[in-house]
């Protein structure tokens, strides 16, 4: 491989999965190398475990908010983007967390097993007697539609709208949601109407959900505006169930690939087993694939001097795969243990507002899916998400042998 060969901003590139060779040439060869980018100068390559925590902690060094979190720079027409938490740095965006923090506490978290585990159970009773099923579209995604929905307060006959939003608005690389930006610009232009009406609607009528939490919340005295306001809806919308989703499909698709792997969970799916391959599941799905930040100064890295204004891309799907923090780090073990993943992002304040989320979600499926359907094998072509940024999986055909549903009691 010769560096000159190198594009990582080639969605093709990681849809037919050639980025893990890339990045494991720049681990060995360059691991803070400068990515040349014709129309906006280029961007260096956070590619190891270590630099990677050391950017996305030091927030005074490198800014989510100055030029955005994706390697494109933010275009004029789109700076309202920077009112979303996700592109704010403390203390603003410290303040901006705290509004939404406590309905993701561990706790909080805790009172949704319940309900979230029968959830579960009628899922994979819908598809349980037919024998296939379409992996992504009635297994993946459906836990957490249902969970966001609830949580945000979004009727369950209209979550599906969350998905196909979610879709247009990550899959713009992709031909099939349309190819280009407008497509996911009118996506969140539909997604702002429908929160704004229930918005409306829970101003006049309160609930225990978290669009009332964001309607009724103030921020240094002053209520969210309706920017503010549907930006939040954005990110929640998309971030909670889009990436657990993906994560879905990968760790169910990488159980197919390595049989041993799904036989040890088999016979033994007790919970501590379970959750050790939750770990390995996020570790190898990785399904954000990077973050960008800006250096906001001069500042020294690998003994090189990043400037100020330079883009500084972390890398995690690379990091995830870092031969001096993971042994064997192409091999998916069930009982990897240590394993310091950095799937939720390397720490620091933009550290994964949902991850006792999805940890439960992942759990839940898992554990139903394990226990009732031990034979789960691919039966098709597996579609991947043409993205560099989201590492998806759009359809992922399974064959099995069929069970009976079990009941479903509150």
């Amino acid at each position: 491989m010769d560096f000159a060969d190198i594009d990582l901003t080639d969605p093709e590139l990681f849809q037919r999965g050639g980025h893990h060779e890339v990045f494991t040439f720049l681990r060995a060869n360059d691991p803070l190398w400068f990515h040349p980018e014709p129309d906006e100068g280029g961007f260096w390559c956070v590619t190891k475990h270590a630099d990677l925590q050391a950017v996305n902690r030091d927030f005074e060094a490198y800014s989510s908010n100055l030029g955005g979190v994706n390697i494109p720079n933010i275009p004029p027409e789109g700076e309202m983007v920077k009112s979303m938490m996700l592109y704010m740095d403390p203390p603003k965006h410290t303040r901006y967390r705290l509004l939404v923090n406590k309905g993701f506490t561990p706790r909080m978290i805790g009172q949704l097993e319940q309900s979230l585990a029968l959830r579960t159970r009628a899922i994979v009773n819908r598809i349980c007697e037919r024998g296939s099923a379409d992996f992504v579209d009635e297994l993946a995604a459906e836990l957490p539609l249902q969970a966001i929905a609830d949580m945000l307060g979004v009727p369950q006959e209209d979550r599906h709208k969350l998905f196909e939003w979610s879709n247009r608005m990550i899959g713009f690389d992709d031909p099939e949601y349309q190819g280009d930006r407008d497509a996911g610009a009118a996506a969140a232009g539909e997604l702002y109407l429908y929160f704004n009406a229930l918005a409306a609607e829970r101003r006049a009528a309160p609930r225990d959900d978290l669009v009332t939490t964001l309607v009724q919340a103030e921020v240094d005295g002053d209520q969210l505006s309706e920017e503010e306001f549907d930006l939040f809806a954005l990110l929640l919308t998309v971030a909670g169930n889009e990436t657990t989703r993906n994560t879905t499909a990968h760790g169910m698709l990488a159980l197919m690939e390595h049989p041993d792997e799904y036989a040890k969970l088999v016979a033994d799916p007790s919970p501590e087993r379970i959750d050790r391959a939750i770990e390995e599941i996020l570790r190898w799905a990785t399904p954000v694939m990077y973050f960008r930040r800006t250096a906001t100064h001069d500042v020294e890295l690998r003994d090189r001097t990043i400037r100020a204004g330079d883009k500084v891309v972390m890398w995690h799907i690379s990091a995830n795969r870092d031969e001096d923090v993971f042994d064997d780090p192409f091999r998916f073990d069930v009982d990897r243990w240590p394993n310091e993943h950095i799937a939720f992002g390397g720490g620091g304040p933009h550290f994964c507002l949902g991850a006792n989320l999805a940890r439960l979600e992942l759990r839940l499926i898992f554990t139903e899916l394990i226990r009732r359907i031990p034979d789960m094998r691919v039966d098709g072509d597996v579609e991947y998400l043409r993205s560099n940024f989201v590492r998806g999986i759009k359809r992922m055909p399974v064959r099995f042998t069929p069970t009976e549903p079990l009941p479903v009691e509150a």
